[in-house]
C-alpha cells in the first residue's frame, strides 16, 4: 500500500494520510442485519419464480436448511449452514428492525461515512487497499480474511473501483478508489492514471500451490 501511495504521490496526486472511516463495527453489525433479511427475501422470491423448476419442489429457506440436514454427510461435511439459520428467523422487509438496519446502515455508510471522510479533508477519492492476499484453502480453520475496502461503498451504494496494485508472495493485491455518489468519471480518470503509471498487473500464472519464497 506505501508502493502504491508512493506511485499516486510520484504521479501528482495529493495524498491525505490517514483518512478515517469511523463507522467500524457499528456499520458491520447493522449491514449483516440488512443482509440476512435481504437474503431471506430475495432467495425465496427467486425459488418462487422458478415455478415447477424449483429444485426438488423447494421454494422456502426452511425447506433448503431442512434438505441440507437431511443429506448433512454429502452436503456439509465440511461447514454448516448458521447463516441459512440466521436469515430463516428473520420477517419480511417491512419489519421495523429490518427498516432500522437499513435506515442505520445507510447513514454510517453515506453521511458520517464515505461523505464526511470526503467533505472533511476536501477529497476526490478515498484510497484503500481492496483486501489482502488470497489465502490457502482450510478446511479446520476456515476463512483467513484480513479485511478490505468492499464494505463502505457497497452499503453506501457508492461507486467503487479497484485495479492491480502489486504482489505478495506471488499473490495480487488491489487498491480501491472510492467516491461520493456520481463520481465514476472521477474515479475512472485516477484508475486508469495509476494503472498506467505502475503497469502493476501481469498476466496471472496457474500454480499449484503458493510460493512462500522470499526474494
Amino acid at each position: 500500500m506505501e508502493e502504491a501511495i508512493a506511485a499516486l504521490r510520484d504521479a501528482g496526486a495529493v495524498i491525505v494520510d490517514p483518512v478515517a472511516l469511523e463507522a467500524g463495527k457499528e456499520l458491520n453489525d447493522a449491514e449483516y442485519q440488512v443482509l440476512l433479511y435481504e437474503f431471506k427475501a430475495d432467495l425465496e422470491a427467486y425459488l418462487a419464480g422458478l415455478g415447477p423448476a424449483a429444485p426438488g419442489g423447494r421454494r422456502t429457506l426452511d425447506e433448503l436448511i431442512r434438505w441440507n440436514e437431511e443429506n448433512r454427510e454429502r452436503e456439509m461435511p465440511w461447514f454448516g449452514q448458521e447463516i441459512f439459520v440466521l436469515a430463516a428467523a428473520k420477517g419480511p422487509l417491512t419489519s421495523p428492525d429490518y427498516v432500522a438496519a437499513l435506515e442505520t446502515s445507510r447513514r454510517l455508510a453515506r453521511g458520517e461515512g464515505i461523505d464526511l471522510a470526503l467533505a472533511r479533508d476536501r477529497l476526490d477519492a478515498i484510497v484503500a487497499p481492496t483486501g489482502g492476499p488470497a489465502w490457502m484453502t482450510d478446511l479446520v480453520d476456515g476463512d483467513h480474511f484480513g479485511g478490505g475496502m468492499s464494505t463502505p461503498p457497497a452499503v453506501a451504494g457508492y461507486p467503487h473501483v479497484t485495479v492491480p496494485a502489486g504482489y505478495v508472495f506471488g499473490l495480487p493485491v488491489g487498491i480501491s478508489l472510492v467516491g461520493k455518489a456520481w463520481s465514476e468519471p472521477t474515479l475512472v480518470k485516477l484508475a486508469y492514471a495509476f494503472e498506467q503509471a505502475t503497469r502493476a498487473r501481469r498476466v496471472p500464472p496457474l500454480r499449484p500451490t503458493a510460493d512462500l519464497t522470499v526474494g
